[in-house]
């Protein structure tokens, strides 16, 4: 990760660590490095946080000062940046969110031309720009940039999904939680054009309630939403709708790792998983495992951060993929998580199969899981300290096959992550203490956030 941009953008307080002069550099910089041969096109979406208006000016401004001509999606999702980027042949994608941060928090994610993540020597190039008193050249006369209303690009975002429904949702009772974000109207229309029985919440953005009690961070309200109006499911998204957490009909949660669980053997089951694996974090809860295990699905890990998902699914070939925290990668479909894309597939999966989402998740067990955030003297030196690895090594020895132990940093926060998963909660709490008791006793150890 660089100075500024981390595993999911440019992220920071706005007005603060993010601030319009650093959006403006950025829209110069894309302007400037993907028009030297040619006029360059850039599309921009963003969430409903009071201050993305500020930022798409910003970058805006920057594009078409370098001469670039920037096309407006407006308020839409980061998937739907995505596939307009690789659809529609432009140069790059920016969105302008903080997913599920609080409102005060924004964010610049940038998407390549074949809408993923961009690119690290392009990021590299941006930091050193923001950082130098370079100047790049300004466009003038003809050469000068414009904006260009793109709302139809969204629009056909929106059919694309409905394309990808197998049935039709007609008699299906289904609740969903917008986080009064990006997907306040979308989320409905999709749904609604499917022949659903659409009941929503968290649809009335007002510019700071982004994610506040509600979407896939929140998800009380849609369980009792669920339960109190007899629907078959519900299904939550974060603020730039990348995510998407399910509730099943008995109002309990079905997380990434159920999902992936749900789809894998969906797929296994009409011969259609081939010879892909599912490919998972770190942080993926043990029970999925062993449940792939007994289905004969293979899997592999890779570090926290949905970008290391899709990297690991392109290199491989793999078709599913995916976070606990329900960004969910369909390797075939898309080129990044998609929250409205995840819940299709849900339905996909009830109707093809005929069964309740909480029949589908019950060949999966989760182990109970523990997680705690350690502030230490240094991150590295902690890590590599003899007790705390003898500490490590004893908590994994004792748990065997049935629990693991994992401790790393955090890659947004200046912190260590330590958790369990074991059969019991008490479990956990007792291997997770013993970690942290040998942060203490080694004097690394600040505060239990």
């Amino acid at each position: 990760m660089g100075k500024y941009f981390g595993t999911d953008g440019f992220r920071g307080e706005a007005g603060k660590s993010l601030t319009v002069d650093h959006a403006f550099k950025i829209g110069r910089y894309l302007g400037w490095y993907y028009g030297k041969d040619h006029k360059a096109t850039v599309v921009i979406g963003k969430d409903t946080r009071r201050s993305s208006y500020m930022f798409e000016a910003a970058l805006c401004a920057g594009l078409t000062a370098s001469g670039a001509d920037a096309y407006l999606l407006h308020v839409t999702s980061t998937p739907s940046v995505s596939y307009v980027t690789r659809a529609d042949d432009f140069d790059c994608g920016i969105m302008i969110s903080a997913s599920h941060n609080p409102y005060y928090d924004n964010g610049i994610k940038l998407i390549n031309a074949a809408g993923e993540k961009m690119e690290q020597e392009v990021l590299d190039g941006i930091e050193a720009f923001l950082d130098s008193d370079e100047e790049l050249p300004y466009a003038v006369g003809e050469h000068i940039g414009c904006t260009v209303d793109y709302a139809a690009g969204r629009n056909r975002y929106i059919g694309y999904l409905i394309s990808l429904a197998t049935r039709s949702y007609k008699g299906r009772r289904v609740g969903l939680d917008c986080a009064n974000g990006s997907t306040w109207m979308m989320a409905k229309a999709v749904f609604d054009a499917l022949g659903a029985d659409t009941y929503v919440i968290g649809n009335r953005p007002d510019g700071l309630n982004i994610n506040v009690d509600c979407g896939s961070t929140h998800l009380d309200n849609l369980r009792k939403f669920v339960l109190e109006n007899h629907l078959d499911v519900g299904f939550a998204f974060d603020g730039d709708a990348d995510r998407c957490l399910a509730v099943d009909e008995k109002g309990e949660i079905v997380n990434g790792d159920a999902i992936m669980y749900i789809y894998a053997k969906y797929l296994k089951e009409r011969d259609r998983l081939e010879n892909s694996k599912v490919v998972t974090t770190v942080m993926s809860n043990l029970g999925l495992y062993k449940a792939l295990d007994t289905l004969g699905i293979g899997y592999e890990k890779t570090a926290v951060g949905d970008k290391y998902v899709a990297e690991n699914m392109r290199q491989n070939g793999h078709l599913l993929g995916g976070e606990q925290s329900g960004h969910i990668i369909f390797g075939r479909l898309a080129n990044t998580g998609d929250g409205l894309l995840t819940a299709i597939k849900m339905m996909e999966a009830m109707i093809e199969s005929k069964q309740t989402l909480s029949e589908l998740k019950a060949g999966m067990t989760v182990y109970p899981q523990l997680l705690k955030n350690v502030i230490v003297t240094d991150k590295d030196e902690t890590l590599a300290c003899p007790l705390v690895q003898e500490a490590v090594k004893k908590a994994e020895a004792e748990l065997g096959d049935n629990g693991r132990i994992l401790l790393r940093k955090s890659g947004t926060e200046p912190l260590l992550r330590v958790m369990a998963e074991a059969t019991t909660q008490e479990l956990c709490e007792e291997k997770v203490d013993a970690i942290i008791d040998a942060m203490r006793a080694a004097g690394m150890l600040i505060r239990v956030k």
